[in-house]
């Protein structure tokens, strides 16, 4: 009785289809026409999770496998409340280029990017209950974007129905509430269909339980299914370019930069900096995000602010330059573009990589002026020390003793001091920061305090 049941919703949903959109090229009959006594090879992959970078690299992934067993079939689970447009965008390609016939089972949902991508396979399957649409293109907030974006997802929404054989006047209006469709959506409503919706309407091909029964409405007795199994260098560069793991790295990156600007020659800070970028970029450059031009104007920024601090003096255009190039070559770094062309890429998706970066550079600015105020002048790390007490009386003296003595005493910044540098008192050197603005070399100066390991001094 099911399987009756089952045929004749799947004839009811082809005679829909074929009323709004016309024949449609279906690959997947097709491939079962070719050899009907085939045991077939179904390649299965899931995203059940927001898309973004991970998914898209899973996607990726998944296809370069299926191509390599010569599967028959790709059958893709999907469960989404939707994600990064340009994420998304790279998953629809993917589909609509693939050799391979691709089957989508949606697990309940298939919301904004998931539609998007849902609509590029051969067929949809839904599990009942499941909803499909509401593709609007929104911010970070949640709020609506401008027209000008919505105009691009409402252009590939239209041009991937027409190119599967789906109404294209309905997929545009799962993006644009303004859109009416006589007897599916009218004006003023975003358009969600439930699964026998998407069923009557063409946007789904059968509703299904489960991978077996997704199998078995398509016509496929005779498969075997091999998983996705992602590899750990895989599963460690999902993690690396994850958008909050991303944040975290430019944290370290810009952190270890300003440590050791602060503390030079201590080598610690700066290693920490570079493992840094080595983990941000090397993964965005295996996924074909980092350019060697994103790499090449990071590191451009950064030598511009090294020759602003230790050749050039003052702060003027070489260190502004240099920092916008490092922030304009970490932001792109995870923006799908193609050199200096960003067509197709939203501008939301750029905005939100420059945000990460100014965020994240913020924040690890912030901590490290905290962390280096505080880290020398705390006492609850003092059972690391040894308790040994060194007594003057048996030849020890105090370096900080010594230096104590400066304060008050005047002398001349020996080199620029911007805000560290050292200085010349008593014909000596010493290591020394400014407190307020920048010294030139020469002027006089005076020691007004002595803190953390460190001497600080003012003009005059």
């Amino acid at each position: 009785m099911k399987a009756i049941l089952l045929f004749i919703l799947f004839t009811a949903s082809s005679f829909f289809q074929v009323h709004a959109t016309g024949v449609r090229f279906d690959r997947v009959s097709e491939a079962l026409a070719a050899d009907p006594d085939k045991t077939f090879l179904v390649y299965k992959y899931d995203i059940k999770e927001n898309i973004g970078p991970p998914a898209r690299h899973r996607t990726q992934r998944a296809f370069q496998e299926a191509d390599s067993l010569n599967a028959d079939f790709i059958l893709l689970h999907l469960n989404t409340y939707g994600g990064t447009v340009n994420d998304a965008d790279s998953i629809r390609t993917r589909l609509m280029q693939s050799r391979i016939p691709v089957i989508v089972f949606v697990d309940n949902n298939a919301a904004s990017a998931g539609a998007l991508i849902s609509i590029a396979a051969d067929r949809i399957y839904m599990r009942p209950g499941g909803n499909i649409g509401a593709a609007t293109v929104v911010d970070a907030t949640g709020e609506v974007v401008p027209d000008k974006f919505q105009s691009y997802m409402r252009s590939m929404m239209r041009s991937t129905a027409e190119a599967k054989g789906r109404d294209p006047h309905i997929a545009q209006a799962m993006v644009d509430p303004s859109i009416e469709v006589e007897g599916v959506i009218e004006a003023g409503k975003v358009l969600t269909f439930t699964d026998s919706e998407a069923m009557r309407w063409g946007f789904s091909e059968g509703m299904a339980e489960n991978i077996e029964e997704v199998l078995e409405i398509a016509g496929i007795e005779r498969y075997e299914i091999v998983e996705q199994r992602l590899s750990f260098t895989d599963r460690i560069i999902q993690f690396l370019i994850n958008p909050i793991v991303s944040g975290i790295l430019i944290m370290l990156i810009l952190g270890g930069i300003y440590f050791e600007l602060q503390t030079p020659g201590i080598g610690f800070p700066i290693l920490a900096a570079a493992g840094g970028a080595l983990l941000y970029f090397a993964p965005l450059y295996l996924e074909g995000l980092a350019t060697h031009y994103e790499i090449a104007l990071f590191l451009l920024g950064l030598i511009l602010i090294a020759v602003e601090l230790f050749a050039i003096p003052g702060f003027g255009i070489t260190g502004v330059l240099g920092a916008l190039f490092m922030i304009s070559g970490l932001a792109l770094a995870m923006v799908g573009n193609e050199g200096f062309d960003f067509t197709g890429v939203p501008f939301t998706d750029i905005l939100m990589a420059f945000l990460i970066v100014i965020i994240a550079l913020f924040v690890s600015l912030t901590l490290s002026f905290y962390t280096g105020q505080k880290l020398f002048s705390t006492s609850r790390f003092g059972e690391l020390a040894l308790d040994t007490v060194q007594e003057t009386t048996s030849g020890y003296t105090s370096a900080d003793a010594v230096m104590k003595t400066l304060v008050g005493k005047t002398g001349a910044a020996f080199t620029m001091l911007r805000p560290s540098g050292k200085v010349e008192i008593d014909d000596e050197v010493y290591d020394a920061t400014a407190l307020t603005g920048f010294i030139d070399k020469g002027e006089a100066i005076r020691v007004v305090k002595y803190e953390t390991s460190q001497v600080f001094v003012v003009k005059g």
